[in-house]
């Protein structure tokens, strides 16, 4: 990817895409995600040299399956951007309009943000879901990729830009990978960028919020935690700790911490509940009272609690009450998603007012928080800040919105 980038000259062609009627910016997501179904063995090729790269360099197994594609991943990828495509236009929705006393109509409208700098370590998907998110909302965006991932996108960013340039948009985006700290700090403290989304660990985001001159959206970390109240019914909560745990460990959505109610400790079921997870070779660190139940489980220490592993390890705690599984939530959680197991609708309606986080699951897994699971096609990460957005970042989120004042020659009194 190219480092001869000029934001300046990005800035004064975003208008043009801002400009594109809805069903010119479909046509193009539609005809990226076709050349990308179309050119999967090159794609696949390019991730294979990256992954070989990646082993040699010692990379953690987590970072190796983030970055890993194969033509499930792909056409995964693809069918996002045409999913993308099918939503309806999120610009120009009119939010309120209203008449002023002096007779000026005034409407309130969603427009684009504007220049965009999208910065992401190890996912290849977050660039084929970036580009279909902001040509869909009329953004112009900077891509900053990783070393890691560096010819996998490079080989993603060949086809999109085949297509950009058939529409004159080449110049509304920029491409890196490889920068020096130096030229990482000149592009992310540039003037011209509206605002910027990292997507990593606490190092990168902690770099980008140091040097960045413009607002920055933090998709952040995600300590998820379940909460199985006394009044759960375990077969759910066997299968939703399971799923949320081991479908994908490596992910921000996977659970971290199980919370249990001491009283569930003297069920003659309880020893059951957590045999799928030792099974699937899952490391279980516990509070006392729960090792005493399982010779295979080891004692947990107080990092523990604090600990994203993205791993298949675990942290399980007895807590006396809801209450004090939500002072723990709200007290370690990084904000991402909870969830509660209960058969007890005014328990768990307490627990979802009262735990602060994006989001907040009733008897359902976490694996959940996703922006095409969400309905929004894809997304550019999770929010776990209030401002201006929260939860997955999708098309909505990528918005902003103006006044537009129409008058007929008044003057304010």
């Amino acid at each position: 990817m190219s480092t001869e980038v000029n934001l300046n000259n990005i800035k004064k062609a975003w208008p043009q895409l801002a400009s594109l009627a809805v069903e010119k910016r479909n046509q193009i997501i539609i005809e990226i995600a076709d050349l990308i179904k179309n050119n999967t063995k090159y794609i696949l090729e390019a991730n294979q040299k990256d992954i070989i790269i990646g082993q040699e360099n010692k990379l953690t197994n987590t970072l190796l399956d983030r970055l890993s594609l194969n033509e499930s991943r792909l056409n995964s990828m693809a069918e996002s951007l045409s999913k993308i495509a099918s939503l309806p236009d999120p610009l120009n929705i009119e939010n309120k309009t209203w008449t002023h006393p002096q007779g000026m109509l005034i409407r309130k409208i969603r427009v684009p943000i504007g220049l965009l700098l999208v910065v992401y370590e190890a996912r290849p998907n977050v660039t084929t879901d970036t580009i279909g998110l902001v040509i869909k909302t009329g953004n112009a965006a900077i891509l900053k990729g990783s070393r890691q991932t560096e010819n996998t996108n490079m080989a993603l960013a060949k086809y999109i830009k085949i297509v950009l340039e058939k529409y004159n948009l080449v110049e509304c985006f920029g491409f890196y990978n490889s920068l020096t700290e130096k030229q990482s700090i000149e592009l992310i403290s540039d003037k011209n960028i509206d605002l910027i989304i990292p997507r990593g660990g606490e190092k990168l985001k902690e770099f980008v919020k140091t040097h960045a001159k413009a607002s920055v959206l933090g998709a952040g970390g995600g300590l998820c935690h379940v909460y199985i109240s006394d009044k759960a019914n375990l077969k759910k909560a066997q299968e939703i700790i399971f799923n949320a745990k081991t479908q994908r460990p490596s992910v921000c959505n996977s659970i971290e911490t199980v919370l249990i109610h001491q009283n569930l400790l003297n069920t003659s079921s309880i020893k059951d509940l957590f045999q799928p997870l030792l099974d699937h070779k899952v490391i279980i660190k516990a509070d006392q009272t729960i090792c005493d139940l399982n010779e295979n489980f080891e004692l947990a220490k107080y990092s523990d609690w604090e600990t994203e592993y993205l791993d298949l390890i675990l942290s399980v705690k007895s807590v006396n009450s809801a209450q004090e599984a939500i002072e723990h939530i709200n007290q370690y959680s990084t904000g991402h998603s909870e969830a509660i197991i209960t058969e007890d609708n005014k328990e768990a309606e307490v627990f979802c007012q009262a735990v602060d986080s994006a989001c907040v699951y009733v008897n359902a897994s976490t694996r959940f928080t996703d922006g095409e699971e969400f309905g929004f096609g894809a997304e550019i990460g999770i929010s776990t800040q209030k401002l201006h957005a929260r939860g997955p970042i999708g098309l909505t989120e990528l918005t902003t919105y103006k006044y537009l004042i129409w008058g007929q020659g008044q003057v304010r009194n």
